[in-house]
């Protein structure tokens, strides 16, 4: 079967450029990693000792974050070279200080993997959650370069458990250790005969928290909030924002901000149209006097973390539709309460926040009326439940130290 894949990986890396003449997404895909070996070559110290970190996406670069801090305080002379599968991880992440050098990872054939590792000879290769590409970590075996996953996850729906993707199960051999999210993961590993494994946690709670210690300040925040409550509706999309139009309309004496998923300046026009009350993009902050503002919409990336430390509920979204939960972790590290929508089914910590009483789920307007009033005017409760977010955040954290303190030994030896 491996060598059914790796042929049609090989066919489909030669027919590519003539495809994606037809099919935008694949043209970009093609074009993005056409002088990958190029300037991989140009960029690469062959005198240097690297590490490499391989993260599919953004969310997967997120959870990987402090175990790069570490590995930067801690081993100057080691540079890093991370990879990303996915445009959405290297378009926003490309310039990130953690990292001597990025780029796109190289589609898995033998011939690729081969070359990549030529070139970089890392001393340590580090793979975050669950992307595993055959070739690449058959070559790591192979070259017996010390091999470790992070945040892994291991479920009985990937190919490894499928009768058809059995022969996936070799390529784990790549890894040295295993540091798993939870007794699952474990459990199901464990079926497949791998031992060296431990329950070390996710490595997101590490990341969110340290957000805690990091200067967090926006003076157009201060200048928005003034001393009101704010609601902060996170990562948005139209699902989202149809349910929590009414709500907004009421035209409560608090603030709120509202940061969409996707930066669309038409999607973010239309919905201004449905607003009744005072709104402002980001981009015009300058123009008006914010305090007399009542919604202001970031139209720009990489500030929601911080916009979180100043709220005082927050509304997640992706759980109305099916797009997928953004992360909840973010505004529960700073003691806030959390409201949803109810497709939350593969996303655990959401669904422990809500056993515990730290999120809310919402399934229409009636449901945003009724819990979002009871934050803004209750707040015992408020203060409460935000407090059961921040504890779980808190309780959760470690696995950084535990991953660090197999590493150490690892980079020492």
């Amino acid at each position: 079967m491996q060598h059914i894949y790796s042929f049609l990986i090989s066919v489909f890396q030669r027919i590519l450029p003539f495809i994606g003449l037809f099919i935008p997404k694949l043209k970009e895909f093609y074009t993005v990693r056409k002088d990958v070996f190029a300037q991989l070559s140009q960029n690469i110290d062959s005198s240097a000792d690297y590490i490499w970190v391989h993260a599919a996406s953004l969310g997967e670069y997120e959870q990987v974050v402090p175990v790069l801090e570490e590995l930067q305080e801690k081993y100057p002379t080691y540079k890093i070279v991370l990879t990303f599968f996915s445009p959405s991880g290297y378009n926003i992440k490309k310039d990130t200080p953690l990292a001597a050098y990025v780029t796109y990872l190289p589609l898995d054939t033998r011939r690729n993997a081969k070359q990549f590792l030529k070139i970089l000879k890392p001393k340590l290769a580090i793979f975050v959650k669950y992307e595993f590409w055959p070739n690449f970590l058959q070559e790591l075996h192979k070259q017996e370069i010390h091999t470790v996953l992070v945040s892994g996850v291991f479920r009985l729906s990937q190919p490894f458990f499928k009768s058809y993707g059995k022969w996936m199960q070799k390529s784990l051999n790549a890894f040295n250790y295993f540091f798993l999210q939870n007794v699952e993961s474990l459990e199901n590993l464990g079926q497949l005969g791998f031992t060296t494994a431990i329950v070390s946690g996710d490595t997101r709670f590490d990341r969110v928290s340290r957000q805690l210690n990091y200067d967090n300040s926006l003076k157009f925040v201060e200048d928005f909030k003034q001393d009101k409550l704010m609601l902060v509706c996170g990562s948005t999309w139209k699902d989202d924002e149809d349910l929590l139009i009414d709500f907004i309309n009421e035209k409560h004496d608090i603030k709120i901000i509202i940061a969409p998923h996707k930066i669309n300046s038409e999607k973010i026009e239309e919905l201004k149209k449905q607003l009744d009350v005072s709104v402002v993009n980001y981009s015009e902050k300058e123009l008006y006097d914010l305090k007399d503002i009542d919604v202001l919409i970031i139209d720009t990336i990489g500030l929601l973390n911080k916009i979180y430390s100043y709220a005082d509920v927050a509304y997640v979204g992706g759980a109305v539709g099916t797009t997928g939960l953004h992360n909840v972790l973010e505004p529960a590290t700073f003691n806030l309460p959390i409201v949803t929508g109810t497709h939350i089914d593969h996303f655990p910590e959401a669904i422990e926040l809500q056993q515990l009483s730290g999120l809310s789920t919402v399934k229409d307007k009636t449901d945003v009326h009724i819990i979002l009033n009871k934050f803004v005017f209750d707040s015992q409760f408020r203060i409460k439940t935000g407090a059961i977010a921040g504890e779980y955040v808190s309780k959760n954290t470690g696995a950084t130290e535990t991953i660090m303190s197999y590493l150490d030994q690892t980079l020492t030896a």
